[in-house]
């Protein structure tokens, strides 16, 4: 049997034998508004051994340990990590995978986020003993990593579709999520412009209705890049023992805003052909050069030769900040300050002295939760 029809048909079995009493973290029908989480740092230096209960869930050579990578949009969450009576993106995979093997399990995840950020890619590790339906105790091998991230997508599509599994892959039975991992990146989108944020941005970027000042917050990047003692920029109730840190990169960029769609001039380039330059329309001109194209997304930006109903852009600014590990808030505090430092609230000179004050007092407030995104997490992979 094919592993499609395999999986096709644990799910059949899986599903007939869900009691709904049973199921963990079962959102309500109402959504609820998003609730503080336990204040942690994203990695607390060993100190918080959730990994302990992990180890001794793995002595079974029977059970498999798989990793685990996920995407969701936080704006539904209240954060990563389960807590009760709230929907969390641990207990909605959870549950996902208790309607496809039968029986509870618990997921650890890598890095721990609030309520309303989101992730391109967060990972967590999951321990799952195949026992057969048909015949309750029976052992059976471990489902294939194609299987599970098949299967626990079927469930989850069906829980508001906000959380998706990217990526599985079978680790050692004492391989951690959140302990092995090398490097988090994060961004942080920053929409700037006066026009109101577009629907399709809402919860998706902090809008800024000053401009922004690119090089100044590209210089205020650099007096923060390295090793410091970042008690400016660390929110209170962080449990890390230690506030120094090593920001391998912290940067800014401008990008397109998203979704993008090419004007009539990058459009023209792209099917502009030798043989026959009008062949995908029946009006088209010549492009002009790339130095025209840039222009012209330029003017998208500004609003220049806009026709009606076509909506003004907005900037669009990332922060990239790439580190072993962060202290809790962080990064929004860090974007809180380069944000201030873009709009001419502060100087570079003031970010020196908010460094050096070390203390979260001395910041600027905290950029919100909608624009932060956990974009990648690294392993040194068996």
């Amino acid at each position: 049997m094919s592993d499609i029809n395999a999986t096709s048909s644990m799910i059949s079995e899986s599903a007939r034998s869900d009691s709904p009493k049973h199921l963990l973290n079962r959102r309500s029908e109402s959504p609820q508004r998003p609730s503080k989480i336990a204040r942690t740092d994203d990695l607390s230096d060993g100190e918080q051994q959730d990994s302990v209960a992990s180890k001794t869930m793995t002595q079974n050579p029977r059970v498999q340990r798989y990793l685990v990578a996920v995407e969701y949009i936080g704006t539904r969450f209240s954060g990563s990590q389960q807590q009760l009576n709230c929907r969390t993106v641990v207990g909605a995979l959870q549950e996902a995978f208790h309607k496809f093997i039968g029986q509870p399990v618990s997921i650890f995840c890598s890095s721990r986020t609030d309520a309303g950020v989101h992730a391109l890619s967060n990972v967590c590790h999951v321990d799952v003993e195949r026992i057969s339906k048909r015949k309750p105790g029976e052992v059976l091998p471990p489902h294939e990593p194609a299987v599970v991230r098949r299967a626990v997508n079927h469930f989850l599509q069906k829980n508001e579709g906000d959380v998706m599994v990217i990526d599985v892959r079978c680790v050692p039975p004492d391989f951690h999520a959140r302990y092995k991992a090398r490097e988090r990146t994060y961004f942080y989108r920053l929409l700037s412009g006066p026009e109101p944020l577009s629907s399709f941005e809402k919860d998706r970027a902090w809008h800024v209705p000053e401009d922004l000042d690119l090089l100044a917050m590209q210089k205020a990047c650099r007096v923060l890049v390295g090793c410091h003692d970042f008690s400016s920029f660390r929110a209170a109730g962080c449990q890390a023992k230690s506030p120094i840190r090593t920001l391998d990169e912290l940067c800014v960029s401008e990008v397109l805003p998203t979704p993008y769609f090419p004007s009539i001039t990058e459009r023209a380039q792209n099917n502009f052909t030798e043989e026959n330059p009008l062949a995908c329309s029946n009006n088209a001109e010549v492009p002009d050069s790339p130095s025209t194209a840039n222009h012209d997304r330029l003017d998208g930006f500004n609003g220049a030769g806009q026709g009606f109903g076509v909506r003004r852009r907005h900037r669009c600014f990332v922060v990239t900040a790439r580190a072993r590990s962060f202290l809790y808030h962080q990064v929004r505090l860090l974007v809180g300050v380069i944000k201030c430092v873009g709009t001419g609230d502060l100087t570079v000179s003031d970010v020196e002295r908010i460094l050096n004050a070390k203390t979260v007092t001395a910041a600027s407030p905290m950029a919100p939760a909608c624009g932060l995104y956990l974009g990648n997490v690294n392993y040194d992979l068996p």
